[in-house]
């Protein structure tokens, strides 16, 4: 099992209410907003059900812990630092939660006062067509491993 990084790429006008929905339901309510969900068939039923709005993968912990580390927020908009991740939980560092949560073994929202969206810029150079599936050469729906080059892009 591992976790999957969704990033929503196009906005909210002409998207049906299902859809949009089930967007919400992964609170992806913004284009580059990112989250971590853990690889269920209950979530991979949605990421089909919205993959002409978003782009998923499977998320590497090194990426995940600069993503917590820079764009990880608690309530209040305060960062995330080894010192929360150790007082509020039994890991003694990010990168030792981010490899737990990449690996599916803890959820990311495990984690006190957490705000489960990372918002991230758009990427540098672009998506590359947001209208087009990635391997047509777009940008929408499924890209594997790629997802973490993406992620780079946009931190």
């Amino acid at each position: 099992m591992v976790a999957y990084a969704v990033i929503r790429v196009r906005g909210h006008a002409g998207v049906k209410k299902e859809i949009e929905d089930t967007m919400r339901m992964l609170n992806l309510t913004r284009p580059n907003h990112c989250v971590v969900v853990p690889e269920t068939d209950s979530i991979k039923g949605m990421l089909q059900k919205a993959k002409d709005y978003i782009t998923w993968g499977e998320v590497n912990s090194e990426t995940l812990a600069r993503m917590i580390k820079f764009r990880g927020r608690l309530k209040g908009d305060k960062p995330i630092d080894d010192l929360y991740i150790q007082n509020h939980s039994k890991f003694t560092s990010i990168i030792s939660f981010a490899k737990s949560v990449a690996k599916d073994e803890v959820k990311y929202s495990d984690l006190v006062d957490v705000k489960p969206v990372f918002r991230l810029n758009p990427p540098r150079k672009g998506y590359g067509g947001n209208k087009r599936s990635f391997t047509n050469g777009g940008a929408l729906g499924y890209r594997g491993e790629k997802i973490n080059e993406l992620i780079e892009r946009m931190l």
